[in-house]
């Protein structure tokens, strides 16, 4: 008899814990639309016969548990976006899953790998502050420690703080964006003028110019990526996002960072293991090691017709590609691979 009712107290005890951790994540209906704007919400937007959907379910879950018991204000749900497609119509659902941070009015798309880790870092970042402070110099290197890339407006109030606040809402989808006093800034950084927006990188330090970058949510767009990069499925679709042209090739880092005030504008540089991606993309053969340019907003690719074996000869091919010398081939069927990639990207990365 005792053994009956220790188990049944186990199976009760079990039951309670598992309705704890569903718990977690709300089952959203009809009546979301309007409560949602009261609190910050995590949402997936999911379809029951989805296989993707299914994969992502525990991760869900596990992602609902640790905001939750970390004190995070936001809330995690899902919502069967083929039973209120209306709703999931007018959050711009498109397809399964679709993960979005709702905060107030605003609507932030999830793009990155379908991981509890990187899920809940943009979780935590999108659903804080656009711009945080750092108000000594301890946070500041704390900060620096943490990030690759540090963005960092320098000054008081001004129509440039006004930019870099609308381009943080913006952005902050993809990186943090902080704001300092001059003082808090390491001795060895002089900027030209105050206020100033100034990223910090590769071990060195760069302030935005508007006269010669452009706007300010393009050099920020382009300056969220490192110098030289190890390029994956993943980083190329956010590189295409920039509509920036970048290089592929092993142990280019020299040009560069000895070349950045030459090339930064117009490439991204970086190496990429293997030549399965490649040959796939310009539906070609590219020997290992080489080097390609690629430029995805026109579907235009560049190989070298010399050797490009030191770096004089890989900065000549780079220049011919500028001054419009070297002859581009079409990437054929990109459109068709990018769009696959795209969902490939949505659902299983």
């Amino acid at each position: 008899m005792a053994e009956v009712k220790a188990s049944l107290i186990c199976g009760v005890v079990v039951a309670f814990l598992s309705s704890a951790v569903l718990a977690v994540v709300e089952d959203l209906d009809d009546t979301f639309k309007q409560a949602r704007l009261d609190d910050v919400w995590l949402v997936d937007f999911y379809a029951p016969w989805c296989g993707y959907c299914k994969k992502l379910e525990p991760i869900w879950q596990d992602v609902g548990a640790e905001l939750k018991s970390s004190g995070s204000p936001v809330r995690v749900g899902k919502m069967d976006a083929t039973a209120y497609s209306g709703i999931a119509s007018e959050f711009g659902v498109r397809g399964y899953p679709t993960i979005k941070l709702l905060k107030g009015d605003l609507a932030y798309n999830y793009k990155g790998p379908r991981t509890k880790d990187d899920i809940i870092e943009f979780a935590n970042r999108v659903a804080g502050p656009a711009v945080r402070a750092l108000p000594s110099k301890q946070m500041f290197e704390h900060m620096m420690k943490r990030h690759d890339v540090l963005f960092v407006y320098v000054g008081g109030e001004s129509p440039l703080k006004e930019k870099y606040i609308d381009v943080a809402s913006e952005l902050i989808v993809y990186t943090y964006f902080f704001s300092a006093s001059e003082d808090v800034l390491p001795e060895t950084v002089t900027l030209p003028e105050l206020p100033s927006v100034v990223v910090f990188k590769d071990g060195a330090y760069f302030t935005y110019d508007e006269y010669e970058d452009g706007t300010l949510s393009s050099w920020v767009n382009k300056e969220r990526f490192q110098g030289y990069l190890e390029i994956d499925g993943f980083t190329l679709y956010e590189l295409g996002e920039t509509g920036s042209v970048w290089i592929k090739l092993t142990l280019i880092q020299r040009v560069a960072k000895e070349y950045r005030e030459h090339f930064n504008r117009d490439f991204q540089f970086g190496h990429m293991d293997g030549n399965d991606y490649i040959n796939s993309l310009i539906m070609g053969e590219v020997t290992v090691p080489s080097v390609i340019i690629l430029n995805t907003s026109n579907e235009q690719y560049f190989l070298p017709s010399e050797p490009t074996e030191t770096m004089e000869q890989l900065v000549q091919f780079i220049n011919s590609v500028l001054n419009g010398s070297s002859q581009w081939r079409e990437i054929e069927g990109a459109q068709q691979y990018l769009i696959h990639f795209n969902e490939k990207i949505s659902v299983e990365a």
